[in-house]
Parts: structure tokens; C-alpha cells; sequence
């Protein structure tokens, strides 16, 4: 069995929100979606945010990362907000 399994990983991401809003992460998919991301990330070399043990590899990192709030998921409003005011860089 896979621990955390994705029930308590969903439940401990979405821990805290109000409930007037939907649910940050709502399905498996958008589960997987966000710990691949951010497993891409510490393959890209990003610093790992919890103790890591030998041999996990940058996915079991990530959702170790997760599961123990070190790492938060933007809803999808918040995400597209942030990138707008991001500025565009100069190409000389």
C-alpha cells in the first residue's frame, strides 16, 4: 500500500480552506498534476523541502513535500493572476 494514500494526501492539502471555495486539488488528476510539477522542479535542480532519504526519487520527495504542507497548490484563479503581473522580458 502506498502511503500517504491519495484520500489523506487531498484531505492534508485541502486542510484549511474555506468552504465557500471550491477545494484546491478536487481528483487524483490534479493531484498527480501538481506533484509532477513539482517533482520536474527538483529534477531542475530546486531544493528538496524535507529530509531526504536515500534512494527516494524526486516524486516520493515531492509528495513527502506535500503531505507535510511544506509545499503549497495556488488554486487555478490564483495562478492566472500571478502570471499577469509578471513582467515580460526585453529581448534586445
Amino acid at each position: 500500500m502506498i502511503h500517504p494514500s491519495y484520500q489523506e494526501l487531498i484531505a492534508t492539502i485541502n486542510e484549511g480552506q474555506d468552504l465557500d471555495e471550491a477545494p484546491v486539488v478536487s481528483s487524483r488528476y490534479s493531484l498527480v498534476l501538481a506533484t509532477s510539477k513539482r517533482a520536474r522542479q527538483i529534477i531542475g535542480g530546486a531544493e528538496p523541502l524535507v529530509k531526504v532519504k536515500k534512494g527516494m526519487k524526486p516524486l516520493s520527495i515531492a509528495v513527502e513535500e506535500m503531505y507535510k504542507g511544506e509545499v503549497t497548490i495556488l488554486p487555478e484563479s490564483e495562478v492566472e493572476a500571478e502570471e499577469e503581473t509578471k513582467e515580460e522580458p526585453v529581448i534586445e
